[in-house]
């Protein structure tokens, strides 16, 4: 018998292990960790979700198996967030599919259109699923620059034009998961002639639609005209409506990648269960002033969170979008690698983040921070990263209590 199965195999070690296990000893020896480390929403899911929710599970006609592409009203309810919030239109029957979240719906749309030896276009670093759901459907991931701009555009060009087999696929994530970066409406443009060019499937992670800081509001793929013929785009009620553990998603856009979708996911699925697709149905269709209030609080974590950062001494950008820091590791600290630095700021700052390395090899130089405690808590974590980078004799930083 083989030692281990062949898929496994292609799957390197997880490298969030050895902080995990390091946070697991502290907790286990009762200190007290702020954990930034894990992208999960702490706030709650709306009440009116919530309450619908309840009012569907006691209907006893919701208890049978559900459909596995989504039930009618949610596609269609899908397709009205579009059109309000793109301008994009969309056939519920033929061009949306929900999804167990994006990550299911991105993993079985790998399935559905890889075979052994293809290859796919992934920007590094990035969210792991994004390489690993088709390295896991046999494909083979060739990495590009994450910035949305002309080196990105032309890193993609030649990789088309210089590998063999030529790519299938592109992965997009803006705003991206860990780097936090926005592309433009006129990115997107360039891109997707470059795709029609190419004759290259479009695949866009936008998880984090909602979750931005300034006046305009993130684009999506599908409002570029022809985006239609070759993008398939996954969107996530788990961050906008806080929903995370309800795992409802969805993927929306060009009909034969959502045709292929559908027909793996009918093999696999009968879907979520049909209260859980009433009540996203009813987050899409409903009051939007949650929404709001969950970028808000995004927003002033971000700001808090910032502030005392550059007030430690540790100079970090303030993301416009996403629910992410992207941090470099400060120079003194940066030959430990981001697994080594996020295992010392566990143990001397009390404060859990996520290795960059995590999501590929160009993001050793950073950690990723998420914005998922509240002030109190970030500014007992701001404490703890003071203490350990300026030393423990060093006087307060007043900011700290102000930010």
């Amino acid at each position: 018998m083989p030692e281990e199965f062949h898929r496994i195999r292609r799957l390197p070690p997880y490298v969030f292990a050895e902080v995990n296990s390091a946070k697991a000893r502290a907790r286990a020896a009762a200190e007290d960790i702020v954990d930034l480390g894990m992208g999960n929403p702490d706030s709650p899911t709306p009440p009116h979700i919530v309450a619908k929710m309840i009012e569907a599970v006691a209907d006893p006609r919701t208890h049978r198996y559900s459909m596995s592409k989504g039930i009618p009203g949610l596609r269609k309810a899908l397709a009205g967030y579009y059109d309000r919030r793109f301008g994009v239109k969309l056939n519920p029957e033929t061009e949306v599919v929900a999804t167990l979240g994006s990550k299911e719906g991105l993993a079985n749309l790998a399935q559905a259109i890889s075979s052994p030896g293809d290859t796919i276009l992934v920007p590094n670093p990035s969210y792991p699923i994004h390489q690993f759901g088709f390295i896991i459907a046999g494909a083979s991931a060739r990495f590009i620059p994450y910035t949305p701009d002309d080196e990105m555009l032309a890193a993609i060009d030649r990789a088309v034009r210089h590998s063999v087999p030529k790519p299938t696929a592109l992965i997009v994530n803006f705003p991206s998961n860990p780097t936090a970066l926005l592309a433009s409406r006129e990115f997107y443009k360039d891109l997707v002639a470059l795709a029609l060019k190419h004759e290259l499937f479009i695949l866009s992670d936008l998880a984090y639609a909602e979750l931005y800081f300034s006046e305009t509001p993130p684009p999506s793929v599908l409002e570029i005209p022809g985006a239609m013929d070759c993008t398939v785009e996954f969107t996530s009620l788990s961050k906008t409506y806080n929903m995370p553990g309800w795992r409802m998603g969805f993927a929306a856009g060009n009909p034969r990648l959502i045709s292929a979708l559908a027909r793996v996911k009918s093999y696999l699925d009968y879907g979520a269960f049909a209260p859980i697709q009433i009540a996203a149905a009813a987050a899409l269709n409903g009051p939007q002033d949650c929404v709001a209030e969950m970028r808000m609080l995004y927003k002033d974590r971000r700001d808090v969170l910032v502030k005392g950062l550059h007030a430690a001494g540790w100079d970090v950008p303030s993301p416009e979008g996403s629910m992410f820091l992207w941090a470099p590791i400060p120079e003194k600290f940066r030959h430990l690698g981001s697994v080594g630095f996020s295992k010392l700021l566990l143990e001397k700052a009390k404060v859990a983040v996520a290795p960059g390395i995590g999501f590929g090899e160009h993001g050793d130089g950073h950690v990723r921070i998420a914005l998922v405690e509240n002030n109190h808590r970030i500014r007992q974590a701001l404490r703890g990263i003071r203490g350990f980078l300026a030393g423990d004799n060093a006087a307060p930083i007043e900011e700290l209590s102000e930010v």
